[in-house]
């Protein structure tokens, strides 16, 4: 085992403690193993299969199988746009057209300056109603435009995170585009699994 994965052990302990079988466990432990590095390593397949007890091609049969998992580096912002059936209808393709453009990449990509990778799914992202839809870091933005985009992509750039941006007002502008807009939830919706659809809006 990795000393990466010999430092986790009692997270992976804590993990395992929750299933009666632990090959349960193979999802929060690749889970576990992106969020800490960024994107899931062979060296991370062949440590979650010696903890579970299964060959590494299990593991990675699992791991391949939901688009939810990384397999390489990536840039520090991961911009995901939506290409589902009511994103594309609302402009998802022009949306990606725009962002190839402004940063120089093909979906899968990652910017030569490390700062951005774009992707795009055919996975819904749930958020039909506001389509259409990208992900950035795990926070939603609804009813994204290419001036959003723009706004966006500048303030990334200056180092603001993320998080703070999904606060309107760090786009006073924006502010002031009444349905274009969006109300903070009264529970501030975070990146990853604590993210949801109708939460956080530019």
């Amino acid at each position: 085992m990795t000393p990466e994965w010999a430092q986790r052990r009692a997270v992976v302990d804590e993990i395992l403690q929750r299933y009666p079988e632990r090959r349960s466990a193979i999802m929060p432990l690749l889970h576990l193993a992106q969020e800490s590095r960024g994107y899931v390593a062979r060296e991370d397949i062949e440590a979650i299969a010696e903890i579970l007890a299964m060959t590494p091609a299990q593991v990675e049969s699992v791991a391949s199988f939901y688009a939810l998992y990384v397999r390489r580096p990536r840039g520090r912002h991961t911009l995901t746009v939506c290409s589902n059936l009511a994103c594309v209808l609302g402009g998802a393709r022009s949306l990606v057209e725009h962002l190839r453009q402004r940063l120089g990449v093909e979906p899968g990509e990652t910017t030569d300056d490390g700062l951005f990778t774009l992707q795009v799914t055919g996975e819904c992202l749930a958020a039909c109603d506001q389509a259409p839809v990208l992900q950035v870091d795990g926070y939603y933005v609804h009813r994204a435009s290419p001036d959003k985009v723009d706004r966006l992509l500048e303030a990334l750039r200056r180092g603001v995170p993320m998080a703070e941006l999904a606060d309107r007002a760090a786009l006073p502008h924006e502010a002031e585009g009444g349905a274009q807009g969006g109300a903070r939830p009264e529970t501030p919706a975070g990146p990853g699994k604590g993210a949801r659809a109708d939460g956080w809006r530019l």
